[in-house]
C-alpha cells in the first residue's frame, strides 16, 4: 500500500464490479478515495498503524449503487403544505387547513396525506380567494377548488407530475421548506445504499439547482446528483443547459443532458407497439410527436447535449432508436453523447440487437415487478398483447446478450431503492408472492445486476473514471448489505438490508 490508510473494511464477500464473483478481502480508504483493494488477509503492519478496523464478517460489500432516474419534487409533494394524515371527515381536514391558510398566507394552500376527498363545493365555500390543493396519500389524486382548477390547469383526475407543474415555483422555490426535505431525501437514499442519482428536474428546475450549488460549495451533499432537463411547461431551452453546464463543473453536480417522455403504458392502450393491440385496429392510444421529438434531441446531440428517451412499447423503442441513429457516431457507430432509453417494458429483439451496436444505453427499472401481482399483471399481457408477444416482457437478458450498458432507475417516487428487492425481481423473476418466475429466461444474473447498479450507472452518468468499481484511485463510495448476497437463498434475499454506506470516504449511514 502506497499511503497511509484512514479506514480498513474486511468482508467475506466483496463485489467490485470489475468481476463477476465476489472474494474476500479488504478494501483501504484514504481520505475520500480508494487506496487499495486486495484479496486475502490484512497485513498486520497496517492494522498497527492506528488505521480505523471494520472487520464486516459474512456481509457484501460493494461500490455504491447509482439511481438514474429519480423526480425528488415528485417524492417531496408528499410533505408539502398543511399534514392532513390524521384527519378522518372534511370538517376536520378543511378546520387543519384553515389553521394553515392563516399562518402561511402567500401562495397557493397545499396540502398532504389526505385520507378522504373533499368536495370541491366545500373548499370554494370555505376558500373562495384562495386557490387550493390537498393531496391524497400516495399524491396519485387531490382535493381541488374552482380556483385551483383555473390558475394551475389540472384537474383530480389528471393529477400527475407533468400535470401540476406549475404548483412547483411555489413549493422547490420555498427554500427554508426544500433544503431540509432534500437533506432527508439524500439520508433515505444513503441509507439504501445510493451514491449516486440522476434527478430528473423539469423545465429549468424552479431554482432547485441554488440549493444543489450551496449543498456542494458547503460540502453538504452526500450523494453525486446528475440532473436533467425535461420540457414540460414550455419548449427545450438549450440556454438553460449550457448555463447548467458551465455552472456545475465539480464532481459532485453536473448537468446530465435532456429527457423527454414518448408513450405510455401498455395497460392503458398508450404504449406504441409495431402490431395493433389485441383485438383493436390502432397501435396507440395517445398522439406522439415524434417530429418534435426528433428536432430536439437531434439538436441537442448537435451541442454537445445527451438526450434520453422514456419508451415502453416495442414501437416506441424502435422509433428512438431511429431517432438515436441520427445522432453524431464514433468510428466503431456508436453514439458519441451517451443517449439513453428509460424504462423498455416491451422489446423487439431486434431492436435490442440494434441498441447494443448502437451504443444506446438502457436504464431500467429492476424493482418494477414490486408493485404488481401475477395474476392481474399476466391477465393484463394476455389480454393487451397476447402471451406470443408477451415473451418480450421485460427482456434484459436480451438487452445483457446485445452488450447493451444496463443501468438502474426506481422512478421514485413510484418506487424506493431497494437493492435486495431488485435482485429478487430482476435476478428471481418473482412477483412480490412468489410461486413461479415470469418469462425467466430474460431475467439476468446476479452479477448483471449489480454491475448495472453500479458500473452502468457510473457509466450513464459519464461518471466511470471516478466511481461504479472498486479500484486503488477512485472515489470511496461504498455500500454494505448485511449477508451474503450471493448466497442466501431467493426467497430470504428480500430480508437483507444496506448496514453501511461511504460517499468520498465518509460514512453517510451506518445501520444499527
Amino acid at each position: 500500500m502506497k499511503e497511509k490508510a484512514d479506514l480498513i473494511l474486511r468482508a467475506d464477500h466483496i463485489f467490485t464490479a470489475g468481476s463477476d464473483t465476489p472474494f474476500s478481502g479488504y478494501v483501504a480508504v484514504s481520505g475520500d478515495h480508494i487506496s487499495d483493494v486486495r484479496e486475502g488477509d490484512v497485513p498486520r503492519q497496517i492494522l498497527e498503524e492506528g488505521t480505523c478496523y471494520i472487520d464486516l464478517g459474512n456481509k457484501t460489500l460493494c461500490p455504491g449503487f447509482i439511481d438514474v432516474h429519480c423526480f425528488f419534487s415528485g417524492y417531496v409533494m408528499r410533505f408539502v403544505g398543511a399534514d392532513l394524515s390524521e384527519c378522518i371527515s372534511d370538517h376536520q381536514a378543511l378546520n387543519v387547513l384553515r389553521d394553515y391558510a392563516e399562518k402561511h398566507p402567500e401562495g397557493p394552500l397545499l396540502g398532504h396525506g389526505l385520507r378522504i376527498n373533499i368536495a370541491q363545493s366545500d373548499l370554494d365555500v370555505r376558500f373562495p380567494d384562495r386557490s387550493v390543493v390537498a393531496f391524497l396519500q400516495g399524491c396519485e389524486t387531490c382535493s381541488m377548488n374552482s380556483k385551483a382548477i383555473e390558475e394551475f390547469g389540472f384537474t383530480p383526475d389528471r393529477c400527475y407530475p407533468e400535470a401540476y407543474v406549475g404548483l412547483f415555483p411555489y413549493i422547490l422555490g420555498d427554500k427554508d421548506f426544500i433544503r431540509p426535505q432534500f437533506i432527508d431525501y439524500m439520508k433515505m437514499m444513503n441509507s439504501r445504499g445510493i451514491t449516486s442519482i440522476k434527478e430528473m428536474g423539469f423545465d429549468d428546475y424552479c431554482g432547485f439547482t441554488d440549493i444543489l450549488e450551496e449543498l456542494e460549495r458547503n460540502d453538504g451533499l452526500t450523494l453525486r446528483v446528475s440532473f436533467m432537463s425535461q420540457p414540460v411547461a414550455k419548449d427545450i431551452d438549450f440556454a438553460y443547459g449550457e448555463a447548467m453546464r458551465q455552472k456545475f463543473l465539480g464532481e459532485k453536480v453536473t448537468f446530465s443532458g435532456y429527457n423527454q417522455m414518448t408513450d405510455g403504458s401498455i395497460s392503458e392502450y398508450n404504449a406504441e407497439l409495431k402490431a395493433p393491440y389485441n383485438g383493436k385496429e390502432f397501435t396507440c392510444g395517445m398522439h406522439i410527436d415524434w417530429e418534435k421529438l426528433c428536432k430536439d434531441a437531434v439538436e441537442a446531440d448537435r451541442r454537445g447535449f445527451r438526450f434520453s428517451l422514456h419508451a415502453q412499447g416495442d414501437g416506441a423503442i424502435a422509433k428512438t432508436l431511429d431517432i438515436f441513429e441520427q445522432c453524431q457516431k464514433n468510428e466503431n457507430g456508436k453514439v458519441i453523447h451517451r443517449q439513453a432509453i428509460t424504462d423498455l417494458e416491451f422489446s423487439d429483439p431486434t431492436d435490442l440487437e440494434r441498441m447494443g451496436k448502437l451504443g444506446v444505453i438502457a436504464e431500467i427499472y429492476p424493482q418494477i415487478q414490486s408493485i404488481a401481482e401475477r395474476k392481474d399483471k399476466t391477465a393484463m399481457i394476455d389480454e393487451k398483447i397476447g402471451k406470443e408477444r408477451g415473451r418480450y416482457y421485460w427482456n434484459r437478458r436480451k438487452m445483457a446478450d446485445s452488450g447493451v450498458t444496463i443501468s438502474c432507475g426506481t422512478d421514485l417516487p413510484l418506487l424506493i431503492d431497494d437493492i435486495p428487492e431488485s435482485v429478487y425481481h430482476a435476478v428471481g423473476g418473482f412477483f412480490p408472492e412468489g410461486g413461479e418466475p415470469f418469462n425467466k429466461e430474460n431475467t439476468l444474473t446476479l452479477s448483471e445486476l449489480l454491475k448495472a447498479w453500479t458500473y452502468g450507472g457510473a457509466y450513464d452518468l459519464g461518471k466511470e473514471e471516478i466511481s461504479g468499481t472498486l479500484k486503488a484511485g477512485k472515489k470511496a463510495d461504498i455500500a454494505v448489505i448485511d449477508g451474503d448476497l450471493f448466497h442466501t437463498p431467493m426467497e430470504k434475499i428480500r430480508d437483507l438490508k444496506v448496514c453501511l454506506t461511504l460517499c468520498d470516504g465518509k460514512i453517510v449511514y451506518q445501520g444499527e
